[in-house]
């Protein structure tokens, strides 16, 4: 069970491959990717959503930039073999969405760069995501099409206003599906919110 969602604090240190971030007077050490760990700096207030991973021998939290961020790292780990800090590795190997096209496509080059995963891995990882990537993809376009859905950037913002999470999806849920612009779709959420 994924006890912490979401996380915002000051990084009071950067060690290695994570942060520690202090929120409340408790320092949290967040695991980041090679990307995201050269982007910030002590002292910088950040926002990371959070996959709590638990084992029976320990408790670590890995930090990702936003909602797709999140949700990817996640699809990569139902991979078996493949644990977090190696799927922290494929988020900074190239964006997302080269990273899916690469996979769709069944390609392995990729994949074969990243640290912790050798050829046989990127296979795996190919065979047991390609399917469920196109799926998403499709499901995705579909659903973006049919109504406003509401994107990872558009919720961040809510969020950022010191809502939940769900507070902000409800919202932007409820908002008109005929209202496409992303400015127009948060301020809509708003009203609703102040309701």
């Amino acid at each position: 069970m994924n006890m912490i969602a979401f996380l915002e604090g000051k990084i009071i240190n950067k060690s290695k491959d994570y942060l520690v971030i202090k929120n409340n007077g408790i320092g949290y050490k967040v695991f980041v990717n090679a990307d995201l760990f050269s982007q910030v700096n002590t002292s910088e207030n950040i926002e990371l959503y959070i996959y709590h991973h638990i084992t029976e021998q320990s408790s670590s939290l890995f930090g990702l930039k936003n909602k797709e961020e999140q949700e990817f790292f996640e699809l990569v780990l139902s991979v078996s073999g493949i644990g977090p800090k190696t799927a922290l590795n494929v988020l900074a190997a190239a964006t997302i969405h080269e990273i899916k096209n690469s996979i769709s496509r069944g390609e392995v080059d990729l994949l074969n760069k990243v640290s912790g995963i050798g050829p046989k891995t990127a296979e795996r990882v190919v065979l047991e995501l390609r399917n469920k990537i196109d799926h998403i993809e499709m499901s995705t376009s579909n659903s973006d099409a049919g109504r406003g859905q509401a994107s990872g950037d558009e919720i961040d913002a809510l969020i950022s206003l010191g809502y939940s999470m769900v507070q902000a999806r409800d919202a932007l849920k409820s908002v008109d599906p005929s209202v496409l612009d992303s400015g127009a779709r948060i301020k809509e959420a708003l009203k609703n919110l102040s309701k």
